[in-house]
């Protein structure tokens, strides 16, 4: 049971920080999510948004920074 609260917990703080980053970029003017390669649909009563350029950029960033933590250990 202490490994699971010792996951747990620290699952929990990798939330609060990435939680913190997205804020801090919702604040920048980064284009995050309104790439050139994301789908937006605007019928006359629904929106559809598939952020598909933003999903592959943010992939392609955090496989490199697994990459690079694998190798530092």
């Amino acid at each position: 049971m202490v490994d699971i609260g010792r996951m747990l917990l620290i699952l929990g703080v990798a939330l609060v920080v990435i939680g913190g980053i997205v804020m801090l970029l919702g604040r920048t003017s980064l284009p995050i999510g309104r790439l050139p390669g994301d789908i937006l649909y605007r019928g006359k009563n629904t929106t559809f948004y598939f952020p598909l350029a933003t999903s592959i950029l943010i992939s392609v960033v955090l496989s490199i920074i697994i990459f690079l933590i694998g190798r530092l250990k």
